[in-house]
């Protein structure tokens, strides 16, 4: 029953006074998470950067780049209910449409905060049972990773960035699937940490994993960091595995088990 209130991932309080049909989301693996809880009609906004599903989301009305809103478009569409992300968006955009819109912000670190992003949506949306599903798949699809596979604690750096060199370290949403992937993550700095290649060499991973996003890295760059690391084993990653925090985390373990252990242990 509305109204009701609601307090994000920020400890902030969001009043939502009748039940929310017309959504806006602005980060790309929240996208794919409302839709697949039956939101799709629903949404009236997302970024050019929201891509899934494939299907659906061309029909939507983009409203600018995750970081680069189109904040009067925003407001054209006189959103119900906004769901953003700390990390993702800017504090200054955010905060802009805090004042005159609810707007619901994720903050996610590791699986169990992403749960509580996908059942928040869900009840906010009155897709309770939806929400309880799609995180009881995820559950079980890790529960049963976990107890199959293990990849011998081998140091990764992930790279996220080319120029400068970007990695992701600790205290982030990919340093924690790596961990729970078996890994260890070679880089103990806290968030996103810029290298220089001497670093990287001093880091001397046993593993190198070039993300497909956010920057694209492709089959091109794995002899510049060979010759960084010349005993490194390079592996290009999908990056939407890896970092989105949403429905998408359903596909993770059957990835981890099917594509990167195998090129890991080739």
């Amino acid at each position: 029953m509305f109204p009701q209130k609601f307090i994000d991932q920020l400890g902030r309080q969001v009043d939502l006074p009748s039940l929310p049909k017309r959504l806006i989301s602005l980060v790309p693996s929240h996208t794919e998470s409302l839709f697949d809880l039956g939101l799709n009609d629903s949404i009236v906004g997302i970024t050019k950067f929201c891509t899934r599903p494939t299907e659906f989301v061309k029909a939507v009305e983009k409203v600018g780049g995750t970081k680069q809103l189109n904040l009067e478009k925003i407001a054209a569409l006189d959103p119900d209910l906004i769901i953003a992300n700390k990390e993702e968006n800017t504090q200054k955009e955010i905060e802009w449409l805090m004042a005159r819109f609810p707007v619901w912000v994720s903050d996610i670190f590791n699986l169990e905060d992403a749960y509580e992003m996908i059942f928040a949506a869900g009840k906010m949306a009155a897709r309770e049972s939806k929400a309880e599903s799609l995180i009881a798949v995820i559950k079980r699809e890790f529960d049963s990773f976990r107890s199959l596979e293990s990849a011998s604690r081998k140091r990764v750096l992930y790279l996220i960035w080319k120029d400068p060199f970007m990695a992701a370290g600790s205290n982030t949403f990919i340093g924690h699937i790596l961990e729970v992937a078996g890994f260890e993550n070679a880089v103990k700095d806290s968030r996103y940490p810029i290298l220089t290649e001497s670093e990287i060499r001093k880091i001397n991973p046993q593993l190198i994993f070039l993300s497909s996003e956010p920057y694209p890295f492709k089959e091109k760059h794995k002899a510049l960091f060979k010759a960084i690391c010349p005993n490194a084993k390079i592996i290009l990653v999908d990056g939407e595995i890896f970092s989105w925090y949403g429905s998408r985390l359903k596909f993770t373990p059957s990835y981890l088990r099917e594509i990167v252990y195998p090129l890991v242990n080739s």
